[in-house]
């Protein structure tokens, strides 16, 4: 008896590039199922496990044979951003982290998913004068898929007060679906600076014994807003939300977010950076992890409600 795909229970999701499964928490808010994800980070895997209940794979996705993990009807990955990031040197498929891409490819090619759901920064649209982006198209395209592809601000599609530029990359094998999937509409944003910023926090997060901390205090005069110290100055985001948050935002030397409080001068906590991707507070952070881990967890994660607008959007394409 064929099997009828009009209940979203058969709809599994398997997620590449897991990091702390914020994809995976997306589709789950729009009512997908979720089977199994894989993750290499070992301090990733740690805040994975402790939010997740699915089987995780924590290796190398080289190592992951496509035989080891269960079929699945929707395969997701927000594949690794620095080989085609402005901040990056922008290598493309010349750097190991672009050449995943292939590996994506190989469980296509041996899952043959239904609907393929892909993530990167906004640049991979870009890069290399367009011709990554066509030739991630054009693979795709030749496995079967129908491709639409769009960049969402986190500001605009998620209600999320984050300057965040993404593009979302979305594979239908059925045609049908793929004419019927239209990206998210944008929303107001609602939700202010000041709604996700503690009022008490450690002293260890203010700046006052820093050697930046005469600079900084010169420079940042508006509590309503987050400043941004870059290696060797400061900026104010005058369009008064958090700037994009980084990877090695907790590294201390670029990109780091700051906020004035009734305290001080200080950087975001990694809870209120989970904030600032849509994280809700019943998600863990481990205190057994240094904070540095943490904001880079979270730095390389996606915000949440957009990739649950979206996850919803392609339920509707499915009729499930």
């Amino acid at each position: 008896m064929k099997k009828s795909f009009k209940d979203i229970r058969n709809y599994n999701i398997g997620a590449l590039f897991g990091g702390i499964g914020g994809i995976e928490l997306g589709f789950k808010k729009a009512g997908f199922p979720i089977s199994w994800a894989n993750e290499i980070d070992k301090n990733a895997s740690i805040t994975y496990r402790l939010n997740h209940s699915h089987k995780l794979y924590e290796k190398d996705l080289k190592e992951l044979d496509t035989k080891e993990v269960e079929q699945v009807e929707i395969l997701t990955g927000g594949f690794p951003c620095q080989a085609f990031s402005i901040a990056g040197y922008q290598k493309g498929f010349e750097d190991k982290r672009g050449n995943i891409f292939f590996e994506i490819l190989r469980f296509i090619d041996d899952l043959a998913p239904s609907v393929v759901f892909l993530e990167n920064v906004k640049n991979l649209q870009a890069h290399d004068k367009g011709r990554t982006y066509e030739r991630i198209k054009t693979e795709l395209e030749n496995r079967g898929y129908f491709i639409t592809s769009q960049v969402l601000n986190s500001a605009d599609y998620g209600n999320i007060p984050q300057n965040r530029e993404r593009i979302y990359i979305v594979g239908f094998k059925d045609k049908q679906a793929y004419k019927k999937f239209r990206f998210p509409k944008p929303q107001k944003l609602t939700i202010k600076i000041t709604d996700l910023i503690d009022k008490k926090v450690d002293e260890a997060f203010y700046y006052h014994q820093s050697k930046y901390y005469p600079q900084l205090k010169e420079a940042m005069k508006n509590p309503s807003t987050i400043y941004q110290w870059r290696r060797v100055y400061v900026r104010e985001n005058k369009n008064n939300l958090c700037p994009t948050l980084t990877a090695n935002m907790g590294t201390g030397g670029h990109n780091v977010p700051l906020v004035i409080d009734s305290v001080g001068i200080r950087k975001l906590t990694p809870r209120e950076c989970a904030r600032f991707q849509g994280f809700d507070e019943a998600f863990i952070l481990s205190e057994k992890l240094a904070n540095s881990h943490l904001y880079k967890q979270i730095g390389n994660s996606v915000t949440i409600p957009v990739i649950e607008a979206i996850a919803k959007e392609i339920r509707k394409a499915l009729d499930v």
